[in-house]
């Protein structure tokens, strides 16, 4: 089992909670943190000393206070400690559910596990531990969420973030069109644009441009 785990939490009974399961798989060198700049510096020293952490544990969101961070969330932190120690374990525990983000995570920063907070989470984490350590990865927990499929998640593309972006931010087809030639980011002709627009509507059932960009702002798209 995992012998040094750390855990950014900034909720003390959550946090506790954690712990408590973390004893019961035998694991017995738990540190906890509740901002993501102490997480990183206890993760950068233990590596330097090499002593380093096995486990990442930790939430996408943190409140803000007077104290000015340099990391604000989980996905910044991930981030950050990836950089100089790419094979730590990490899991996301967080009552995020937007099945985008979720997959996002997975890709761009090869988390090893999303357990999202609810009735049987503690349980679920505790699976989750059990499986990184058998070396499974890309365990989501629960398996279902109430927001895209998994085919939904498959479809959307870069291409499709950046054009919802932009129509949300109030730019007509051509000014959209104009976007891309100087990103060049292809297709970019207007009529390319629009079918591309009227399929994103078709595929989401949105009932005109408003209802797409308010659907896809609800899932997380944008």
């Amino acid at each position: 089992m995992f012998k040094k785990v750390l855990i950014a939490e900034d909720l003390d009974s959550i946090s506790q909670t954690i712990i408590h399961t973390l004893e019961e798989l035998s694991i017995t060198n738990i540190q906890q943190v509740k901002y993501c700049d102490d997480a990183y510096i206890k993760i950068k020293k233990a590596q330097t000393e090499n002593e380093p952490f096995d486990l990442l544990i930790t939430d996408l969101s943190f409140k803000q206070d007077h104290r000015k961070n340099k990391l604000i969330n989980g996905e910044e932190l991930i981030a950050a400690v990836k950089s100089f120690q790419p094979s730590i374990k990490t899991i996301v525990f967080s009552i995020e559910d937007k099945s985008f983000k979720i997959k996002s995570l997975f890709n761009n920063l090869e988390i090893n596990a999303y357990v999202i907070k609810g009735r049987n989470s503690i349980e679920e984490l505790k699976k989750a531990i059990n499986s990184i350590y058998n070396n499974e990865t890309g365990i989501l927990l629960p398996k279902t969420t109430n927001t895209l499929t998994e085919k939904s998640i498959i479809e959307i593309e870069p291409y499709d973030i950046s054009l919802l972006t932009l129509l949300s931010k109030g730019l007509m087809v051509n000014e959209i069109a104009t976007e891309f030639k100087n990103s060049t980011i292809i297709p970019n002709s207007n009529s390319s644009i629009e079918k591309r627009i009227n399929k994103l509507k078709i595929y989401f059932k949105a009932n005109n441009n408003v209802h797409l960009i308010a659907m896809a702002k609800d899932m997380g798209l944008i």
